[in-house]
């Protein structure tokens, strides 16, 4: 692990605990992010994307065991849609704990990706709580396929701009799969 990396995982961190936006490289695309239990953090990505903020967000986890401690209650098959998954995977849960309320969507249920790629895992590990991650463009505009369709209204609005993989090109967007309490699984999005 290189020095670059440390650096921007730190510098990541100290923007994140100020309730800071963060722009850096996910494992589908690049996103947007915050403290996901954090409402002030959250409201001024709402701001930046020029959203309502009943548009609900995904936010990453870096394991298994931080998804369990902000879901109430995962159904087993949850578990063998991620083992099984092939690509990046978003699972949306009833009941989320302890995430920002203007993050949750309006019938209480929360989208969470367990991130793949090394710098989101290390990123949040250290930070210790889930992050906000939202494509990188304002409402109603194409999300960006690279660092370099990011545009100035974005640029100039995060308070740091992670200095990591700007030449890499997005990977797929992640599928998007809704978990009821009550077993039932409904693909949103392949």
């Amino acid at each position: 692990m290189g020095s670059d990396f440390s650096a921007e995982i730190k510098n990541s961190i100290e923007t994140l605990s100020r309730g800071g936006l963060i722009l850096y490289p996910t494992d589908t695309v690049w996103g947007i992010g915050c403290d996901a239990t954090n409402e002030n953090a959250v409201k001024k990505v709402y701001e930046l994307k020029q959203r309502e903020d009943s548009k609900a967000l995904i936010c990453l986890v870096a394991n298994d065991a931080m998804l369990e401690r902000h879901v109430e209650n995962i159904p087993d098959v949850a578990y063998d849609i991620l083992d099984l998954a092939t690509k990046p995977t978003t699972i949306i849960y009833d009941n989320p704990i302890g995430l920002a309320k203007n993050a949750i969507a309006q019938d209480n249920t929360m989208a969470i990706r367990v991130a793949s790629d090394k710098f989101c895992q290390y990123l949040i590990n250290k930070f210790k709580k889930p992050i906000i991650s939202t494509s990188a463009n304002l409402a109603g505009q194409a999300t960006p396929r690279s660092f370099d369709e990011i545009g100035d209204p974005i640029l100039k609005g995060v308070a740091y701009i992670v200095n990591l993989h700007h030449d890499k090109k997005n990977g797929p967007p992640s599928s998007i799969i809704k978990l009821g309490n009550d077993g039932t699984v409904k693909i949103i999005r392949e």
